[in-house]
């Protein structure tokens, strides 16, 4: 079996057990996983309206995938999406909010500005990692709490005391009459095709220059690389950097696309650590992040009517998704027992 066939089998498997063991779940729990399955599924794809709201949640789960998806290709654990995230949110919602500029200046300004608060997000840590060998975990860890607390904080001075911004001006905005129209007036916007290419920027970075074979040699061997000749340390930051910034888009697809505003925040909004698993389960290329984002936002979405139509808990999806990551992060023993299965198939024959 060759490994790129084993590589889409991983996956696979681990969200078939996933679900098989959240059919089982549901059984215990008293409750008919074929009907609950069937309002999963409803609730994804039962009508244009509800197809362009899985398309419009899946969106923000593609870059934060992304973003985790570079930082582990480079040979980084970046834990800060979720704070990146919310400051590019921010950052994002309040260019929309400050001025009015015709259109073509306005929302890539507002893009640009979340992307660059994203990449200052990430920038912190990639220089403590750099410059002291800081752990990049710890430090983005804390820095999640602190865009958490200091967005919170700015929102309420920006709106005389409010608990959020007004909407942002149409000039900045991502939403789409066509999208719209398609999908019976749904949320979807112009965000998943700037989510696609994204994922096609990650790609060409990464495969097809100079830089990502960088990237990618410091994270495999950080000192085989300084001996080629590489900097290290300049590597370390821009990967975090670049990460940061495919965070912060992440961010803008909610300030410019969903919400048109950003709000105080009680607590995290959960995409950025959702993007681990994506990044996990999409074996950290950019074609299998689309995978595993349209599987989470899919999920996301579709759990919102298993309560309405099955009268299932939304703690059962929760559980699902769970046994999910659990097996995609046991990838190591299903592509073992993979492998041993063609060998034996070999042997037989």
């Amino acid at each position: 079996m060759s490994n790129r066939v084993t590589n889409i089998l991983v996956p696979l498997v681990s969200v078939i057990l996933g679900l098989l063991v959240g059919a089982i779940i549901m059984l215990v729990s008293g409750y008919n996983p074929i009907t609950g399955y069937t309002a999963l599924w409803n609730g994804i794809f039962g009508d244009l309206y509800t197809i362009g709201e899985t398309l419009r949640q899946i969106t923000p789960y593609l870059l934060a995938g992304l973003a985790v998806a570079f930082a582990f290709r480079s040979g980084l654990f970046n834990i800060g999406v979720e704070g990146q995230l919310i400051v590019g949110w921010f950052a994002a919602a309040y260019v929309g909010v400050a001025v009015e500029l015709p259109k073509i200046i306005h929302l890539p300004l507002a893009i640009l500005a979340a992307a660059a608060a994203g990449a200052l997000w990430g920038f912190v840590p990639g220089l403590l990692k750099a410059k002291f060998r800081v752990h990049e975990v710890i430090v983005t860890i804390m820095m999640n709490y602190i865009a958490l607390h200091v967005t919170n904080a700015l929102i309420r001075t920006v709106s005389d005391g409010g608990d959020r911004t007004e909407l942002i001006f149409t000039s900045a905005s991502l939403r789409s009459e066509f999208f719209q129209n398609l999908t019976e007036f749904s949320r979807l916007h112009y965000g998943i095709l700037l989510a696609l290419i994204m994922v096609g920027v990650m790609w060409l970075i990464l495969e097809k220059t100079t830089l990502g074979y960088e990237l990618k040699a410091v994270g495999f061997n950080q000192n085989a690389s300084e001996y080629a000749g590489m900097n290290v340390n300049k590597n370390i930051i821009l990967a975090m950097v670049i990460s940061g910034a495919f965070a912060g888009l992440a961010g803008a697809m909610e300030a410019l696309g969903t919400f048109q505003y950003v709000s105080s925040k009680g607590g995290f909004t959960g995409i950025g650590f959702d993007g681990i698993a994506v990044a996990l389960l999409g074996m950290n290329t950019p074609l299998g992040v689309i995978f595993g984002a349209t599987l989470f936002g899919s999920l996301k979405y579709g759990a919102l009517n298993m309560p309405n139509e099955a009268n299932i808990p939304l703690e059962i999806v929760e559980i699902v998704i769970a046994v999910i990551i659990f097996f995609v992060a046991s990838g190591y023993i299903i592509r073992l027992l993979l492998l041993r299965a063609a060998n034996k198939k070999k042997e037989a024959k």
